[in-house]
């Protein structure tokens, strides 16, 4: 058993994550499983070996998918390895649509684009790297391989909406559709950019503001505004509020990705984008989270005869909601002012194109 190991022709795939957050957790889970795929789905009669690299800066948001690759290229070469795949968050674009993956035959390295698969990016990825795998060798007639194949398409059934582009020299592309693909972009640049972390960011924030709503509770101008006012002002409050919240975390953390040298306006515009949809979710769930507790001690402190007393009516549960929605309401309004006391730090890693310095992911990695 251990002479025909000895003797079976190895093959290394190179993973590149850069940078080192979401497209390493993403790397470090598929690294685990990716020689047994590769042997279940291109050659068992080879030894598979893959290796693991997590790139020290974010790639060049200036630089075109060729440039990226010719890096990706210069990394297999030193490295020794013979394919490289590189995953990365940055969102990429080809001929106006989004890019999903790009495999260059003849370089013998690919790159996956992780926002463009979705918010399911491992299970997208794990469809995809074998088969850019068996197309890299198969471009590269590699004799070492007997069996190699190339699969038709399963990352498109797997992921919907999207087509292969074959471009020079036999180079294959996957791109996205207009409209569902620029969805799944959106989408999938908020999953990488973690909105839990964003909302763990919020924590004193969501503390200050229960703290106001606890208080103003007790205050019977409140009751007779909730009552005073319908549903459709109160939305309208309640929209105001989160509106406000967010744009203050942005303006008072400089979370705005401003269009330069080194960011062109497209990408720009995505990565605000990207900010803005996962600060309103996170902001959305703190809301959320702040109306329950609200409602609870609304309904624990005031009794139901002080209440009618109050609005000289009968009330019951829909009162105390109403009275819960207005109070978390203007808490937010107040709790966008406090904003600047959270975390510097855990605000900013909200921006999509911030990265923090690489600690957790490591760990959980070697865990």
């Amino acid at each position: 058993m251990i002479h025909s190991e000895r003797h079976r022709p190895e093959i290394v795939v190179g993973l590149v994550a850069t940078p080192p957050d979401q497209p390493a957790r993403v790397a470090a889970r598929l690294a685990a499983e990716l020689a047994g795929r590769l042997a279940e789905r291109v050659d068992a009669d080879v030894r598979w070996t893959v290796r693991e690299g997590w790139g020290e800066a974010a790639p060049r948001r200036d630089a075109g998918v060729e440039a990226l690759l010719d890096d990706i290229a210069e990394r297999r070469t030193g490295d020794r390895w013979d394919v490289a795949i590189c995953l990365t968050d940055l969102p990429l674009h080809s001929g106006g649509v989004p890019l999903v993956a790009q495999t260059s035959g003849r370089r013998r390295v690919a790159l996956v684009s992780l926002p463009a698969l979705g918010p399911r990016q491992l299970r997208a990825a794990r469809a995809a790297v074998p088969d850019m795998v068996s197309r890299l060798l198969t471009d590269a007639s590699d004799q070492r391989v007997l069996r190699a194949r190339w699969m038709p398409a399963e990352m498109a059934s797997r992921v919907g909406a999207i087509h292969q582009v074959v471009g020079e020299a036999g180079e294959l592309g996957y791109v996205a559709s207009p409209l569902i693909g620029r969805m799944r972009l959106l989408a999938g640049m908020v999953r990488a950019n973690r909105p839990g972390r964003a909302l763990l960011g919020l924590s004193k924030l969501l503390v200050g503001a229960f703290g106001a709503a606890a208080f103003a509770l007790t205050t019977d101008t409140i009751w007779q505004m909730g009552d005073a006012l319908g549903g459709l002002r109160l939305a309208v409050i309640m929209v105001l509020g989160l509106t406000a919240l967010v744009a203050w975390l942005i303006v008072a953390h400089d979370l705005w990705e401003k269009p330069g040298p080194t960011t062109p306006p497209e990408l720009a515009r995505l990565f605000n984008l990207g900010t803005i949809l996962t600060l309103t979710l996170a902001t959305a769930v703190s809301y959320l989270v702040l109306f329950a507790g609200t409602a609870l001690v609304g309904a624990l402190l005031i009794d139901t005869s002080v209440l009618e007393q109050t609005l000289q009516r009968p009330v019951d549960f829909t009162d105390y909601l109403t009275l819960a929605w207005i109070t978390s309401s203007l808490a937010t309004v107040g709790g966008a002012i406090g904003s600047g006391l959270e975390d510097e730090e855990a605000v900013r890693a909200a921006a999509y194109g911030y990265h923090p310095e690489p600690d957790g992911w490591r760990d959980e990695k070697d865990g």
